[in-house]
């Protein structure tokens, strides 16, 4: 059984065991969050798609831990002109495990 979840502005496919980073989620490590937007379930040849949502789908995932992805850099110039800018970006995620799929 899998489902297509939305967290974030970003779209998974998951599945029971999965282990996916998201968009940090506001919860405690160990702690059980519900992913309720929920787009599609499927379990073999049956498939359920929402409009949007799939009603009364929901997904269970336990938080295993939050951190931080590698560093982005940006780098802009403008040729001949002398103008170079150097940044750089982290972004903040929370790793989770699927735990139920309903």
């Amino acid at each position: 059984m899998y489902a297509v979840i939305k967290s974030g502005g970003k779209q998974y496919r998951v599945a029971p065991g999965d282990k996916l980073k998201l968009e940090t989620l506001p919860a405690e490590v160990g702690q059980k969050v519900i992913l309720g937007e929920v787009l599609a379930v499927g379990d073999g040849a049956d498939v359920r798609v929402g409009t949007p949502l799939v009603e009364g789908a929901s997904v269970t995932a336990t938080v295993l831990s939050h951190g931080r992805r590698d560093k982005i850099t940006i780098f802009k110039m403008k040729r001949r002109k002398h103008y170079t800018k150097n940044g750089g970006h982290r972004q903040n995620f929370t790793e989770v495990q699927i735990d139920v799929v309903a």
